[in-house]
């Protein structure tokens, strides 16, 4: 999803639940909060706070 990294509600490490808020984009004047899917464990997080995203970046790997 193409847009602005301006919330990471998550850190490296933490166990998910399902439908927990992971990260927030802005894209277009409008703010997109990703959720959890299923649960699991945060491995990675790529960007930082203020990244700017293009489409097909990987946000999260999730174990």
């Amino acid at each position: 999803m193409p847009g602005l990294v301006t919330a990471i509600a998550v850190a490296e490490g933490d166990t998910l639940e399902i439908g927990q808020s992971l990260v927030t984009i802005e894209a277009m004047k409008m703010e997109n909060i990703l959720r959890a899917g299923r649960k699991a464990r945060v491995a990675k997080i790529r960007p930082a706070l203020g990244d700017s995203l293009s489409v097909d970046d990987i946000i999260m790997e999730l174990d």
